[in-house]
């Protein structure tokens, strides 16, 4: 295995670099001690021709360094041969102290490299904060749109019907969103793929004035094609790009960033509707909308090539190459008898299923319009506080990942129990919505309060809820292959439910919807708690795929190189 690796290594790159070489080799064989990897890699190089016939010269033996202590043992080494010790078992061989002189030059120059690096933004932080603010301008204006109710329209039918196409092509393309990023690469595929939301915020304005929604179904259609890719890109980059110890963090810090667009575009709809009469949005909100997603779509070409990005402990962040579409088809397939994704599938059905009956059922027919925009003000700001605080929970290293897993669950059925009590008991007092000209007001607080409470708890419930299952996910491995598919099946999996709800929602009555959401998320319990109490407390997958190169370079215009046939591992 570490030959193959060590041949693979000269074969794609014309310098030598051997800390990623280290890196490779320490991932591919877990189950090694490190330094017993290190020498095994260094004895292996060592060995291939252009190393093998550099001459040795043997000195009196001398204690053999050990290689945490490498760059200084290398850099305090004589650069005279004879000084080399003889290799055996316990000393270094000539060839291996050259090499571990290369290995201290490289940690120097990496130091300076990686504080320029930081500067450019190819750390994962960074990288995961661009992604977000694609999120915050793109998805998060459309979850303020949608979190309306009916698309910011009177009549939520188009809305609905909009909907339902988007989320039956999300199915397809969330599920194979991963294959195709992995494909195609993220710069372009995320940029792309937010055009769409720009392209679906215009097309109200068509239905303002045309009343045919025609357009406005087919933009749903298509926007349901990019966010597939979109979030699947988002997904793998938000779990991969991070630490084992750090996952809960980054997705909080994603989750904020997605929340904050939904939080703006409250904002926005607030102030401009606050004195309007209608119960419909006008040209200029859309204008705004699509203005706004247009610049978060273009952000996406600011994400560094994957090569480049580089951990704070010295680790790479590397995705894997896929040699054609076909191998890609079959781990798709693969996806659908893993019994962990097939654990996962109730919760990831159940997700956002509910966002129908809060939208429109709570939001929508109980509030007017000002107050629908000042209601999603706090519905997407409580997400992301409440993803900081739980983010606290997921990476509390005293804890195992069981247990943090394990707390995180009761948490989330306690919330959303709660949520639908609460929900029932509103829809007992008003079965039948509020007529337009009578409907609840912000200021009006003594009506209004508890329902805007209630329409709180319910974004921090689905902030929680998601966080979980991203993390989940995240800690069922830290394989980039897997992680990729992992996410896009969870969205696919997800819009499936949501295009069933927002159908629903045009036939089914809204108690029954209420009695459906809260019997779909007890199905989805026992599973759930069956994928938690399998988490381990490490993932012991290695990541180990050729090196993305910088997708700005003709001669890798496939990102990667690919193993060659006969170092294929």
């Amino acid at each position: 295995l570490v030959r193959a690796i060590v041949a693979q290594h000269l074969a794609a790159s014309d310098d030598l670099d051997v800390p990623r070489l280290l890196e490779y080799t320490r991932r591919a064989c877990p189950a090694l001690p490190a330094e017993t990897a290190d020498r095994t890699t260094l004895t292996i190089l060592c060995s291939f021709p252009q190393f093998a016939s550099q001459k040795k010269k043997r000195s009196p033996a001398k204690p053999a360094p050990r290689l945490s202590d490498a760059p200084a043992a290398a850099a305090s080494t004589p650069s005279r041969l004879d000084s080399c010790s003889a290799r055996n078992k316990d000393k270094w061989s000539c060839q291996e102290i050259r090499l571990l002189e290369h290995y201290a030059q490289l940690t120097n120059a990496t130091k300076n490299w990686r504080y320029f690096s930081n500067l450019l933004g190819t750390n994962p932080m960074t990288q995961v904060i661009i992604v977000g603010l694609v999120c915050f301008l793109c998805p998060g204006l459309y979850n303020a749109l949608n979190g309306m109710g009916g698309g910011g329209q009177l009549d939520p039918t188009a809305n609905n019907n909009a909907n339902t196409a988007l989320y039956s092509t999300f199915v397809i393309f969330g599920i194979a969103g991963g294959a195709i990023v992995n494909l195609c690469g993220v710069r372009w595929t995320i940029a792309v793929s937010g055009m769409a939301y720009a392209l679906y915020s215009a097309s109200y304005i068509y239905l303002n004035h045309s009343k045919n929604s025609a357009f406005t179904i087919a933009s749903g259609a298509l926007l349901g094609m990019g966010a597939g890719i979109l979030w699947a890109a988002q997904g793998m980059i938000m779990v991969s790009y991070p630490s084992e110890q750090e996952k809960g963090k980054y997705i909080a810090v994603m989750w904020a960033l997605l929340n904050s667009g939904g939080t703006l575009g409250g904002i926005i709809l607030f102030a401009i509707n606050y004195h309007s009469e209608t119960d419909s949005l006008a040209d200029g909100v859309y204008v705004v909308f699509v203005v706004l997603e247009c610049i978060g779509a273009l952000l996406g070409l600011a994400l560094a090539p994957p090569a480049k990005v580089v951990r704070a402990d010295g680790s790479s962040v590397v995705l894997v190459k896929y040699t054609n579409a076909g191998k890609e088809a079959i781990g798709i397939l693969k996806l659908f008898i893993d019994p962990m994704m097939l654990g996962l599938l109730p919760m990831c059905f159940t997700s956002n299923f509910f966002y129908t009956y809060q939208f429109n059922n709570i939001n929508g027919a109980l509030f007017n319009l000002r107050t629908r925009g000042f209601n999603n003000m706090f519905y997407w700001s409580t997400q992301a506080g409440a993803s900081a605080v739980f983010s606290i929970l997921l990476d509390n290293q005293r804890l195992t990942r069981r247990m943090r897993g394990l707390i995180s669950f009761g948490i989330v059925f306690v919330i959303f129990n709660a949520i639908w009590g609460g929900s029932l008991a509103l829809h007992n007092k008003y079965p039948n919505g509020i007529e337009s000209g009578e409907r609840l007001d912000f200021k009006d607080s003594k009506r209004a309060a508890g329902p805007i409470i209630l329409y709180m708890v319910c974004g921090i419930g689905d902030a929680i809820f998601q966080n979980l299952a991203y993390w989940v996910i995240g800690a069922l491995t830290n394989d980039n292959q897997k992680l990729s598919r992992y996410a896009g099946f969870y969205k696919g999996m997800q819009s499936l439910g949501a295009a069933v709800a927002w159908q629903l929602d045009i036939k089914v009555k809204p108690l029954n919807q209420l009695i459906g959401n809260w019997a779909l998320f007890g199905v989805s319990l026992p599973s759930m708690l069956y994928v938690i109490w399998s988490i381990k407390n490490h993932s012991e997958d290695a990541v180990l795929s050729s090196a993305k190169f910088d997708d700005t370079d003709p001669k890798h215009s496939a990102e990667s190189v690919a193993l060659t046939p006969e170092y294929t591992v």
